[in-house]
């Protein structure tokens, strides 16, 4: 999940320790949703060098010089688990997976605190930029100058000047705070799908929803309460298995809950806005409230979410047969990941498929497809996803991006919008 806030930097770092010379305000593009979601590699590490949750390794085992060819990006990391499986064997996985997730605290719980990674047992004291811009109680959760591009899919970029990873709501809304009174850019991150850092890094406070506290699934009745940092695709999972449909067609879109409804994602001709109850959001004022989904403003792939921070969500499902709802599930997951390059895990849907035509269609209409420009390129066969290549850069994505949509533009009319988000 990935939202921008319209907070203004007004302090700068100089070049020499990752900082951006001049002010930083809100990216102009479009409400994306994260959605491309989770890294997997073959070997169980995922790309940034964290052992998957669900196979147990400290490490890979592959040779240096083969890393790159065996690893490859799956839709979701649970798609390992399918691997060569007949569909009449998946049931029980998908079922077994929907009770695990049964044992995530709701968003707001305060059961996990100390079994989040705490970020306090770093020796040094903080620095005077820290205590400059935050109170004492959250020096704990605030690290300075930390790496972003291990964390996105594209790899590429640079620091943040300040990285956050609260592990309980009031910790949020005092991030929301110290920014706006200190007047920071203001950046949340979820599975680093659809973003795009610049080699300089961001000039602000990147806040990070990734503890369970901010990413719990919790099913009451017919109603699914997700926290914003869930990923879309286990809220499928879980709801498939419990029987709750609404939310299957989505799956293989593995990014966070809360950036898939602030940019209302949709597949097989139905948005998640049509089946959100309600939002729980801190708004630009800085204050927590509750939105109804009618308040949210959902349209085609937008919605009024934007510049807010999206805390948890409430969905109202409709019972159905759960073995009809997990085959549809399987063959939608199965046909997206066929679609998805499988020579590169460096990769990114950088548009927004327009309301009468998908962008995959309107780019191979226009003879775009394998298009290149330095190390960046878009797929031959699937052009709607970029690839990032070896010594790929910013200003490679964004010159392709731009000679993409004035071609588009200039032979259909039709101007293509952005899923990305560049900072």
């Amino acid at each position: 999940m990935d939202f921008q806030v319209p907070f203004r930097a007004t302090k700068t770092l100089p070049a020499a320790q990752g900082g951006v010379l001049g002010p930083v305000g809100a990216a102009k593009c479009s409400p994306a949703a994260d959605f491309l979601g989770g890294r997997q590699t073959d070997c169980g590490v995922d790309d940034s060098g964290r052992t998957n949750v669900f196979r147990r390794s400290s490490q890979c085992a592959c040779p240096e010089s083969q890393r790159k060819s065996r690893h490859r990006r799956l839709g979701d990391p649970l798609d390992f688990m399918f691997a060569g499986r007949p569909i009449e064997s998946r049931l029980p996985i998908l079922l077994r997976t929907a009770k695990l997730a049964s044992s995530v605290p709701p968003p707001g719980g305060g059961g996990f605190r100390n079994s989040h990674r705490q970020m306090n047992d770093v020796s040094s004291a903080p620095s005077e930029s820290l205590t400059e811009f935050f109170p004492e109680d959250l020096l704990h959760v605030v690290r300075e100058n930390q790496p972003l591009r291990e964390t996105l899919w594209l790899g590429i970029g640079g620091p943040a000047r300040f990285l956050a990873e609260p592990v309980e709501i009031d910790q949020i809304e005092k991030l929301y705070t110290a920014a706006r009174e200190k007047q920071l850019a203001l950046r949340v991150l979820g599975q680093g799908s659809n973003v795009l850092v610049r080699e300089a890094g961001f000039d602000g406070l990147v806040i990070k929803l990734s503890a369970p506290a901010t990413s719990g699934l919790e099913i009451q009745g017919q109603k699914l309460i997700a926290g914003a940092g869930a990923k879309l695709t286990h809220a499928v999972i879980k709801t498939v298995g419990e029987g709750l449909g609404g939310l299957e067609h989505l799956v293989g879109i593995p990014g966070s809950i809360g950036a898939a409804v602030v940019g209302n994602v949709s597949a097989e001709g139905r948005d998640i806005g049509s089946v959100v109850e309600s939002i729980e959001i801190i708004d630009e004022e800085g204050k927590r409230k509750t939105l109804t989904g009618e308040e949210a403003g959902f349209a085609h792939r937008q919605s009024t979410l934007m510049g807010t921070v999206v805390l948890s969500v409430t969905f109202n499902l409709e019972p159905k047969d759960v073995s009809a709802l997990t085959k549809r599930m399987q063959k939608l997951w199965i046909h997206r990941g066929q679609r998805r390059p499988s020579e590169s895990n460096r990769i990114a849907m950088p548009f927004i498929d327009p309301d009468s035509i998908s962008a995959c269609e309107l780019i191979n209409s226009t003879g775009l497809a394998g298009i290149r420009e330095g190390d960046v390129s878009l797929d031959s066969a699937a052009p709607h996803y970029l690839i990032a290549h070896e010594n790929a850069t910013s200003d490679q994505c964004v010159k392709l991006i731009g000679r993409v949509r004035e071609q588009v533009l200039m032979q259909t009319g039709i101007d293509l919008q952005l899923n990305l988000q560049i900072w």
